[in-house]
């Protein structure tokens, strides 16, 4: 197989052009608007701006306390979990021309994630007393 099939007017570096001029105005304009506002936008500092804003709410004690990991691991779960029902529209579309090994695909995929399920729920990682 000659190598000049790979090489034709279509792949020309020519046609990346309106590409890198589209990129190089793009990140010119970004450059130009954070600079612009850096330069032409007011700066007065005031310990009322310098402090960090806390919705309102008065400041007590440090940031930086120690968080329970149970909210992070409820959240990264939820988010597992509501991944799966994202996979489930395209079955649910084609439900009639994929047939039954459509079926018994999606089957193995919902025992997968209940065997997940059942794990998680298992290792207690969806109790909140400890």
């Amino acid at each position: 197989m000659p190598l000049n099939i790979f090489l034709t007017e279509t792949s020309s570096a020519a046609n990346y052009l309106p590409i890198v001029i589209q990129l190089v105005f793009a990140l010119g304009l970004v450059f130009t608007i954070i600079w612009g506002s850096d330069k032409l936008g007011p700066k007065r500092k005031t310990s009322d701006k310098l402090q960090n804003f806390e919705s309102g709410i008065e400041i007590k004690g440090n940031a930086r306390q120690p968080m329970a990991i149970k909210y992070f691991l409820v959240a990264i779960l939820f988010v597992l979990f509501d991944v799966e029902v994202i996979f489930f529209y395209p079955y649910a579309v084609n439900f009639r021309s994929l047939g039954w090994d459509g079926f018994i695909a999606v089957i193995l995929f919902v025992a997968s994630f209940l065997a997940g399920f059942i794990y998680i729920f298992k290792k207690g990682a969806l109790k909140w007393e400890d």
